[in-house]
């Protein structure tokens, strides 16, 4: 025999299973069809699913479908990755910060996750494309880009000069022009760790290359890097601007937010979402402060206490705030010994 109350919930399970099912055939449907020329169209598409659906699963679906689509072993083209997070880029501005907030988290865990397995395919390139280009289209802050920056550079084994190099080449220019002090504070700890680990690497030219490519950044040399390419970038905010409703679609929308905090989401809560409920929060259950409520009570006459009593104080704060309130000397003392 199953209880009418799980029955019901067994029912909405397989609902909302198919549901969820039906939702991510079309939002697949919609990034399988995605180009420049079609950007417009499919946005606007995406926009009113949004507005059908609840966000938490839109999320959740948009996310997984763009991973999957962007995150595989082998390199995805440039333009491919741009196009998507440019996607993202107009839902953050249009719909809410939570879309690009939700994706860049997913995002950098992964990065962080892959960092640290020592993967060999090329996912952590393709990770850090996604997180250049959620920054060069305005969803993330330059605060992000030196954090995984400075984290590479401590570091420093031949893969993460790899992955040094390939994001300098894709925000190095937007870098210097948001945070220059901070770009060079970045070069000169970079040379610190090159001549402290020149023994340690058998191909020098890598580390050579990728020096030469910060003092061509430090000197705004476009020139001196290879394949440097703005222009792409450039067509994409201009179509970005033209699709985006608000007029807030430049830095205010922007996610100013560390590394750390986006590795720690899950324990101290997601501050850069506006609305976003925590509920581990350490004051529920904070039983020093229970303690010391208790004392407080304690200390004052039994013949408050059964005026207390009498007035239907029946929870210890309550008789805590009612005891100090009738024993206080004046104002001061009282606000002193409530916030106590």
């Amino acid at each position: 025999y199953v209880p009418p109350q799980i029955r019901k919930a067994q029912e909405t399970d397989d609902k909302k299973r198919e549901e969820l099912g039906r939702l991510k055939k079309m939002v697949n449907g919609l990034i399988n069809r995605l180009s420049e020329p079609n950007l417009s169209s499919i946005s606007g598409q995406m926009e009113e699913l949004y507005m059908a659906n609840s966000r938490k699963d839109m999320n959740d679906t948009l996310t997984d479908i763009l991973m999957n689509a962007c995150v595989t072993a082998v390199a995805m083209p440039a333009r491919l990755v741009m196009e998507h997070v440019l996607l993202v880029s107009i839902l953050h501005h249009n719909v809410g910060i939570e879309v690009g907030a939700h994706f860049l988290e997913a995002v950098v865990k992964k990065f962080d996750e892959l960092c640290k397995s020592d993967a060999e395919g090329k996912e952590c390139e393709n990770l850090l494309a996604l997180i250049a280009h959620l920054y060069n289209f305005h969803v993330v802050h330059c605060l992000l880009i030196f954090d995984i920056l400075k984290k590479l550079v401590s570091t420093f084994t031949e893969k993460e000069i790899e992955l040094i190099l390939f994001l300098l080449k894709n925000v190095g220019f937007s870098l210097r022009k948001d945070d220059a002090l901070a770009l060079k504070e970045l070069i000169t700890e970079a040379q610190r760790k090159a001549s402290t680990a020149e023994k340690k690497f058998q191909d020098q030219t890598r580390v050579r290359f990728m020096l030469e490519t910060m003092l061509a950044l430090r000197n705004n040399d476009m020139r001196k890097i290879p394949g440097y390419d703005p222009e792409p970038v450039e067509r994409l905010r201009k179509l970005q601007r033209a699709l985006v409703h608000s007029s807030g679609s430049g830095k205010d929308t922007q996610l100013r937010v560390s590394l750390e905090s986006l590795l720690s989401a899950d324990q101290v809560g997601r501050w850069w979402i506006v609305g976003s409920s925590w509920s581990g929060a350490p004051m529920i259950s904070d039983t020093k402060s229970q303690a010391q409520q208790k004392l407080h009570v304690g200390k004052v006459s039994s013949k408050i206490m059964e005026l207390a009593r009498k007035l239907r104080m029946n929870t210890d704060i309550r008789r805590s705030i009612f005891c100090v309130l009738m024993t206080s000397e004046d104002f001061m003392d009282a606000f002193e010994k409530l916030l106590k």
